[in-house]
């Protein structure tokens, strides 16, 4: 449910989004060996990178630009079957922006900001009044005509988007320092002791990466930026604290815009960037009441709508029977054994006797015959072997797969030949 918007004029109507898809995601491990983070597989159907171009768009912004970067084929591929349907005769549009030499002989972006730097004349071209930086590899749902309402309604020269989290937990995160009137007084980059917010001093607010700019005064930063030779070309490292030093930068509360799943419920939002994490978030979607709501229609989460057959439970003759409990199963899915609180994605075959518990399995994977899959992530493609047993034995998982310290194993078809060819 999203909070009540108080504009009688939407400001998102003069808003560009512009969302950083170009990280690898390297602490996800294999899983970004041939994609990127924001075009990893999450909630049975749909890509990382889908909540944050779901949230421009639902909240009313109809200018989308996409920086791309690290292995980039399979997140460029999944944004031109999923996102074409925006049309510049009706004053939308999509662009998708790699990294392409556009300004000199550097054929990389430097920073996050040299990625928006380097395709100023872009933007420009669509004339936007704000311009709105997002992150695309985060999973959450909120409505940013909120953030832009209060942009405006402050004369902020940024608005940072900011998550209260216990300061014990903040030492990972970037970490602003407020006033009584969410002014940034200070940005402090993974500190030790997070300053507590005002109103709760038991809590942080850490930087979700989100920002709203005028559009001119962020072209005069991008341009200051990248004139200094010490900087970094990041956002996060350079421009914010530069701002928080020099600037008005103001503070905007998730809780304040966060599209929640009941009106008393999580204001929920996840950086998946490990693997116990991405396990986690997944898991979370099969609550009977998850704090992400997927099912909402009201704030649907907009992806490439593969064309599949309908999901088939079904006996395989040998006394084995289909059976899902807690469970998400996409469409093409054939199941002949035992799924309990798991996600099945798109094409997914298990085998009879097979059994899976607390497992994420991506599209167009074969589970084999009488195998049990326990607290475990296997990746797009892969055969599992019948009779293979994961998630029983903490010794074997490691020698064999990619086992975190909480005990969740990924397995990838490279490690399936390893095992085999034994």
């Amino acid at each position: 449910m999203a909070s009540p918007r108080t504009h009688s004029a939407p400001v998102s109507r003069h808003a560009m989004a512009y969302v950083l898809a170009g990280g690898r995601g390297s602490r996800l491990l294999e899983l970004t060996d041939k994609r990127a983070k924001p075009a990893v597989f999450f909630g049975c159907k749909s890509r990382i990178i889908d909540f944050a171009i779901s949230n421009a768009l639902n909240s009313g912004i109809r200018r989308i630009a996409v920086a791309t970067q690290y292995k980039a084929h399979s997140l460029i591929r999944h944004m031109q079957r999923g996102w074409n349907f925006l049309r510049p005769e009706r004053n939308e549009s999509f662009d998708i922006l790699p990294a392409s030499q556009r300004m000199d002989d550097s054929m990389w972006y430097a920073g996050t900001a040299d990625a928006v730097y380097q395709n100023i004349d872009i933007i420009k071209s669509h004339r936007p009044k704000y311009v709105v930086i997002l992150a695309g590899d985060h999973v959450y749902k909120m409505d940013y005509e909120l953030m832009l309402q209060q942009h405006v309604q402050s004369g902020a020269d940024v608005t940072v988007g900011c998550i209260e989290v216990p300061r014990e937990d903040a030492s990972g995160f970037g970490v602003m320092a407020i006033d009584d009137t969410d002014k940034i007084v200070s940005f402090l980059e993974k500190p030790e002791d997070p300053p507590g917010m005002p109103d709760k001093p038991d809590m942080a607010l850490a930087s979700m990466g989100i920002y709203v700019f005028e559009t001119n005064f962020l072209f005069d930063q991008l341009r200051r930026d990248a004139a200094h030779s010490g900087s970094s070309r990041d956002f996060g490292k350079d421009i914010i604290p530069f701002l928080v030093r020099q600037g008005n930068a103001v503070a905007h509360r998730f809780s304040d815009s966060c599209v929640r799943s009941s009106p008393d419920g999580e204001a929920y939002w996840r950086d998946v960037g490990t693997l116990d994490a991405y396990w986690q978030a997944n898991i979370d979607l099969t609550d009977p009441l998850p704090s992400l709501d997927l099912y909402d229609r009201n704030w649907p989460i907009w992806t490439f709508a593969e064309v599949t057959p309908p999901a088939k439970f079904v006996g395989d003759g040998n006394g084995h029977t289909g059976v899902a409990e807690d469970s998400l199963v996409g469409g093409g899915c054939i199941v002949s054994g035992s799924v309990k609180r798991s996600l099945l994605f798109t094409g997914v075959r298990l085998d009879g006797g097979a059994r899976i518990q607390n497992t994420v399995v991506l599209p167009h994977v074969q589970v084999g015959r009488g195998a049990r899959l326990i607290n475990t992530i296997v990746d797009r493609g892969v055969r599992i072997p019948d009779r293979l047993i994961v998630g029983e034995d903490p010794v074997a998982d490691a020698e064999r797969f990619r086992r975190t310290e909480k005990g969740i194993c990924l397995i990838t078809q490279p490690m399936i030949d390893r095992l085999t060819n034994r």
